[in-house]
Order: C-alpha cells, then structure tokens, then sequence
C-alpha cells in the first residue's frame, strides 16, 4: 500500500531531505545537494521565490518506509509570462515502483487542479538557479554539483505514465590546452574595435559593489527568451549575490563592459565541488566544510555556473574576452577542465560559442509535460 504524506513540519522535511542518500547510497555518481539548502528553499523566509510561488512537499511510503518524494510548484511569474497554467514538479525520487511514482505524481496533479492548472511539467525548481531536467543520458559520469543525477529508470517510468518530452539540455566538457588557443590573438583587436574590456576588481566584493546588481538585471534580459524563464527580482539578486559572493573565485569570474563600464557579459566559474559534498553527504558538519574549502583553493576542475551576454555584443566580440580571461587563469591555477552548464539544445548561439574548444558530450537532461 502506497501513502502519501504532506511535508508539514521539520521531522517530516528532514526525511524528505534525507531520502536521497538512502536511495543512492551506492551509486558512485551521484552527488547530493547541501543539506541546509534543502531546507532554506523550501522555506517561505529564505526563499523570496515565495513572492510569485507557492509550494508543497510530499512523501511516499510503502509498507511504512519511505519510498519516494516530491514537490509540487507553482511558478504564477513564469505561467503569466508564457500564458501557460502548469504546475511544476521537482526534487522527485523514488525506488524502482511505479506505483510509487503514480502516487506521487498524482499528488502534484491533484495539487495543480485544485489551483486550476491544466498541465505538469518538470522536474523544474522555483527559478533557473534550481536544479532542473531528469537525467537521461551520461549516467557514468560523475553529476555536477549543480545539477539533478537520477536512476534509468526514472524517465522510462515517467514515460509510462504518459509525460512527452518538453524540451533538453546538453552538457559539455571542455578539455583546456596549456596554451591559449589561436583564436584569442584577436582578442587585443576585438577590444579596441569594440570598445570592450574585462573588468578588473580587487576582489570579489569590489566586483559586486560595482557591478553586481548590473550583472543580473543583464540575466534577466539576456536569459529572457529562454525556457520557462522568469525574472529574478531585485530581493533574490541581493540573496543570490550573498550566497554566491563568498565562494567565488575572481579568477573565475569574468565581467566584460563597454566604454560607459556598464557590464555586457559574464561569465561565472566555480571549482567543482562533487566530490567534496559527495564525501560528506551534503553536510557541512564536522567535516564538510574543510573539503569544500580545499577544493575551492586548489581546484583541477571548474564547473560553468552561468555565462551570458546581451544579444548586441554576442557577435561583437564579448564571448572571446570572457573565454580568454577564464583560460588564462586556468593556466595559472593548473586547471585542466570546465564542465559547462547545461544548455538549451535549440540555443544554437550559446552552443556554438565554445566550437573552438571542441568539446565534449557530457551529459543530456529533459524536462517533461502532460495535460492534467
């Protein structure tokens, strides 16, 4: 027999949390989420999604033991802006049942109707800055820090319940060369003819002093026309920008501006921290926070947080100088390898920008639609 419980209080969440690491406590790609993000998302204080969302979690048991989990979201900014009326799914995992995951899906169903939406799509989180799209190739690679790892089977049971394909994203791995690629000589001439620059900074709080708020008003423009999208407001920029700054390398952090210094490009790299939080289960105590902090300092990997650049400068240039400031500095720090975001496969313009790196297929996730 399958119940399905509504996540009302703290125990209840910390078993939601917690169900992951049960699941795939044998699987040697999988890569948890920090546990106390978990919690803070979905809590209407810390998370200012909360402003144009509304959410719930729930759990499924069987036999009296947890057997799968789920949330259901609804995202009004994003279902005004696209005039859709969905109800997202997300953070979904289950043992190998499909009536576990019936269950579970109709939960988010039932929840949809009872707001009036007409269709669920998913696995989609509160904003792009989630993690989102069901894995459903490239399961023998290590999952990034930032994105869903899941069993095979997910996405044939989900297909058996009626879900079509919605959208993909491609994931690629870009393998460094000890030398500048030939294609950065023009970058001098680029600069000039363009009147770009990469902006330099102290530090990272220099950087967001000048430019931060700057760099995610150009998110929201230049992420746009994108799947989904919504724009952040001006009280989740201020929360991203606090939780981000702390851990961001300047290294690794590339702003181009014009000749007003206004920023026109971006480009965002962090270490990557798989194997660290995987070490630890997604916990930041007793040790946790030791690892994350070495594989911050002495990094052999980064993993592409998030590039964008407004579409006037796309073709004048500002990709070029973003790239070479991030090579550069992998040079320095012994960097061999960027594991790039995953990307929209119809976004031909941002997937042909790192053609000249060559790189490689790495991963591919899908998000998911029926008609409720």
């Amino acid at each position: 027999m399958i119940e399905i419980v509504t996540v009302k209080n703290r125990r209840q969440m910390g078993n939601w949390v917690d169900f992951p690491l049960e699941l795939y406590k044998d699987c040697e790609n999988y890569v948890p989420a920090l546990r106390g993000d978990e919690f803070d998302t979905f809590n209407p204080k810390k998370n200012d999604a909360y402003e144009y969302c509304e959410a719930e979690c729930y759990l499924a048991y069987k036999d009296g033991k947890v057997a799968g989990r789920i949330a259901a979201i609804i995202n009004h900014s994003a279902n005004k802006r696209w005039g859709k009326n969905e109800v997202r799914f997300g953070w979904i995992d289950f043992i190998e049942d499909i009536e576990v995951l019936k269950a579970l899906i109709k939960a988010v169903e039932d929840y949809g109707r009872s707001k009036g939406c007409t269709a669920i799509t998913g696995p989609l989180g509160f904003t792009d800055m989630d993690r989102e799209g069901l894995l459903v190739d490239g399961y023998e690679n290590l999952s990034s820090f930032t994105c869903i790892y899941n069993y095979p089977y997910y996405s044939k049971m989900l297909a058996e319940l009626g879900f079509d394909k919605d959208v993909d994203w491609t994931q690629r791995v870009v393998d460094l060369t000890p030398t500048l690629p030939k294609m950065f000589k023009l970058a001098p001439y680029i600069a000039e003819r363009s009147k770009l620059s990469i902006a330099e900074g102290k530090d990272m709080n220099d950087l967001n002093k000048r430019y931060g708020m700057e760099i995610f008003h150009m998110y929201n423009e230049s992420f746009a026309p994108l799947y989904g999208f919504a724009p952040l407001t001006d009280k989740q920029i201020k929360g991203y920008l606090a939780t981000y700054i702390p851990i961001l390398d300047p290294d690794f952090v590339a702003v181009c501006v014009n000749e007003e210094d206004k920023p026109v490009g971006f480009a965002f790299c962090v270490p990557t921290l798989a194997t660290a939080v995987k070490k630890s289960n997604g916990r930041l105590l007793p040790f946790g926070i030791f690892r994350i902090l070495k594989a911050l300092k002495h990094p052999t990997a980064l993993e592409a947080l998030m590039i964008g650049v407004l579409p006037e400068y796309q073709g004048a240039g500002a990709p070029v100088l973003l790239f070479k400031k991030i090579h550069e500095s992998c040079i320095k720090r012994g960097v061999t390898r960027i594991i790039l975001n995953p990307q929209l496969e119809e976004n031909f313009k941002v997937q042909t920008l790192f053609e000249q790196y060559n790189p490689t297929f790495y991963t591919r996730r899908r998000s998911y639609i029926k008609k409720i």
